[in-house]
């Protein structure tokens, strides 16, 4: 007989959702329709500020579209071993000693 400790196939599947965050996800997409329309009537409201405006545009693309992907640049060309000697040299403050 087994004294505790992991044992395989034991307790909830990694990422798997609890029932109580289940619940709470059934009940906030109860309110999915009034949500959008409330989005659409800030984004169309004239009269509101313009950053509740582009927030709720912004809200509205993401949920329509997916959050648009990031880009990174990477300028790959630099040779490592002239820079770890740049960094070897400075005195902590990236200026050479």
């Amino acid at each position: 007989m087994q004294n505790g400790g992991k044992r395989e196939g034991a307790g909830r599947k990694q990422g798997s959702i609890n029932k109580v965050k289940l619940e709470l996800r059934d009940a906030a997409r109860a309110y999915t329709q009034a949500a959008l329309e409330t989005l659409v009537e800030i984004m169309n409201d004239h009269e509101a500020p313009h950053a509740a405006r582009i927030s709720a545009a912004n809200s509205l693309l993401d949920r329509g579209h997916g959050k648009p992907t990031q880009s990174l640049d990477v300028d790959h060309t630099a040779n490592i071993s002239n820079l770890m000697v740049q960094w070897v040299k400075s005195n902590g403050n990236g200026e050479p000693a």
